[in-house]
């Protein structure tokens, strides 16, 4: 956040923003609990490997929300930092490790849901080991601390441009200091491409060829219900199952895209300008990047509402938590089912034991 970002506010403007900011904190720490004690509690939820890394997602959010916003939030509303110069760079390096965390999150999740739908159910198993989960999950955590704490503890981010952030750390007009994070070019090169430009080419072309794949399927879904598969008892035609897998993954895709994109619009904004900046003598205005910063933070509270209207697992699960486990929500008995004992579930599709 650069000096003077809320210079004018009157007190009115203040209340208005400080109750904003306050809402969105709000949402994101209540929302991701909600999301990490659903899959805790849910067995069904826990059986689907995608949501390990939404669970690792939300609780990078949850920290975001807990450790980052609170201290940027008094900042802008009290127009100065009073927690110290070493403090100061300690939640810039949470900052960085955190955001980039969770872009690395969707990534994999892109990955995931590429080869669960466009490739068949037995290769997906192969790629997606209990192993090479850990090993991704570990990677999402571990590479933002090279751009994140390791440079920046060290100064490597303000080599060159030391006279201007200190310049800008003290504002003798109001007797004010401020928390100045500014990047050299090659810092701001580095840091944008491995936490935002890398992972987002990796998500656009998995998204791709998920979504060729997706109008292949509906192409084959129509072909289907042309021939007139039989719909009823309970011996399943294959096709009604290949059917079935179809539509679920479908879903599970647009679902996926949506909440990807959500994030894109939120972060790009700041990523951009994060890399223009340095090369026009750093002369973004600091309502700016306030502004596209605070846009980024709020998707740390979009992803849980996204999961709930969109996803009817997760649906069922935020039901049950916050209506006390009524039991109008709850799965329906297995004696009740009709789904044939010979059916298995992966990744959330319904596949044939053949």
């Amino acid at each position: 956040v650069l000096p003077s970002s809320s210079e004018g506010f009157g007190v009115a403007e203040r209340i208005v923003l400080l109750t904003f900011i306050s809402a969105v904190i709000l949402m994101a720490i209540l929302g991701n609990l909600l999301v990490m004690v659903a899959v805790c509690r849910d067995r069904q939820l826990r059986k689907i490997k995608t949501n390990y890394f939404i669970v690792s997602l939300a609780f990078a959010d949850l920290l975001v929300s807990v450790l980052v916003m609170p201290f940027g939030a008094i900042e802008l509303v009290q127009d100065n930092w009073i927690y110290g110069e070493m403090f100061c760079l300690v939640r810039t390096s949470l900052d960085v490790l955190l955001t980039t965390a969770s872009i690395l999150h969707l990534c994999c999740i892109s990955l995931d849901r590429y080869y669960a739908i466009c490739c068949q159910p037995l290769v997906y198993r192969n790629k997606m080991t209990p192993l090479r989960i850990a090993v991704m999950l570990g990677g999402c955590w571990v590479i933002p601390t090279f751009i994140s704490f390791l440079p920046i503890m060290q100064g490597w981010n303000s080599i060159g441009i030391i006279d201007l952030i200190q310049q800008r750390q003290f504002n003798k007009a109001s007797n004010s200091t401020y928390c100045i994070f500014m990047v050299n070019k090659p810092y701001a090169i580095t840091c944008s491409v491995v936490a935002f430009y890398i992972p987002f080419l990796l998500m656009v072309l998995a998204y791709y060829r998920i979504y060729v794949t997706a109008r292949e399927h509906a192409r084959q879904i129509q072909v289907l219900q042309r021939a007139g598969a039989p719909t009823d008892g309970r011996q399943h035609h294959p096709d009604q199952h290949s059917t079935h897998r179809m539509k679920t993954e479908t879903k599970a895709a647009k679902t996926l895209c949506i909440i990807m994109g959500c994030f894109c619009l939120c972060w790009a904004p700041f990523f951009v300008t994060n890399i223009v900046d340095p090369f026009i003598n750093y002369t973004v205005p600091g309502k700016l990047w306030t502004a596209f910063l605070w846009l980024g933070y709020i998707n740390s509270g979009l992803n849980p509402f996204l999961y709930a209207f969109l996803n009817k697992s997760f649906r069922r699960a935020f039901l049950i938590i916050l209506c006390c486990g009524d039991e109008r929500y709850r799965r329906p008995s297995i004696l009740g089912q009709t789904v044939p004992c010979s059916t298995t579930t992966i990744n959330g599709s319904t596949h044939v034991l053949r």
